[in-house]
C-alpha cells in the first residue's frame, strides 16, 4: 500500500467511529436539538420593548398565519413542542384561557418548535387545541424571536409591539393579568 492508501485508511478509521457516535447520538436525542431546554420553571425575562418580527406559518389544518394579520389585538405567542412535559402540563389552562376570552380582541398563537409532525398532531388532538398553531419546521422564528428553551411565550400588545416574555409552565391568575393589563392599555387608547 502507498502513502495515499495508509493516509486514507488512517482517516476512515477515525471518521467512521466518528460518524457512527454522530449518529448514535441523533437518534437517542429523538429529533430534539442538543442545544434546546426545557424551561420547567416559570419566571419573566425582561425584553426591550420593539415590533415583533413578522412570521408566518403553515397551519395544523392547512391554512397559512401571518402574525402581521393579527394587528389590532393581543397576541400570545407560545414556543411549544408535543416532547415537552411543561407544554403538555400548561395545554388545558392555555386552552381553557383561550376560550374565555374569545369574545374580547385577543388570538393566541401556538409555534410547533423541534417536533415531528406526527407527534404534532397527536399532542393537539390530545388536548384539544383550540388556537391556531403552525409549524416552525426549520426553527427560523424561533431563532428570530430568540427562544432558548420551551415553553416561552411572548406577549405582543394591539399595536404589535412584544411587551413581556415568559419562559416556563405559566400560571392561569399571571396569563389572565397580562391579557388583562394589554386589553386595558389597549382600550385606553382607543383600540
Amino acid at each position: 500500500m502507498n502513502r495515499r492508501g495508509w493516509i486514507m485508511l488512517g482517516t476512515a478509521v477515525v471518521l467512521i467511529p466518528l460518524f457512527a457516535l454522530l449518529a448514535w447520538a441523533a437518534v437517542r436525542q429523538q429529533g430534539v436539538p442538543s442545544g434546546a431546554g426545557i424551561n420547567a420553571q416559570f419566571g419573566e425575562v425582561r425584553v426591550s420593548e420593539g415590533h415583533a418580527a413578522d412570521f408566518m406559518l403553515e397551519t395544523a389544518d392547512g391554512g397559512v398565519l401571518r402574525l402581521a394579520d393579527l394587528r389590532g389585538k393581543v397576541v400570545m405567542v407560545d414556543f411549544w413542542a408535543s416532547w415537552c412535559g411543561p407544554c403538555r402540563q400548561e395545554a388545558a389552562t392555555l386552552n381553557r384561557i383561550y376560550t374565555a376570552y374569545s369574545d374580547a380582541p385577543v388570538e393566541f398563537v401556538g409555534v410547533n418548535v423541534w417536533d415531528t409532525p406526527d407527534a404534532a398532531e397527536v399532542f393537539l388532538v390530545e388536548f384539544g387545541v383550540a388556537y391556531p398553531t403552525g409549524v416552525d419546521a426549520d426553527g427560523s422564528v424561533a431563532l428570530e424571536y430568540g427562544v432558548r428553551g420551551i415553553p416561552e411565550k411572548f406577549f405582543i400588545d394591539a399595536d404589535g409591539l412584544v411587551r413581556r416574555k415568559y419562559v416556563g409552565p405559566m400560571p392561569e391568575d399571571v396569563l389572565r393579568a397580562a391579557l388583562d393589563e394589554l386589553l386595558a392599555e389597549a382600550s385606553a387608547q382607543g383600540g
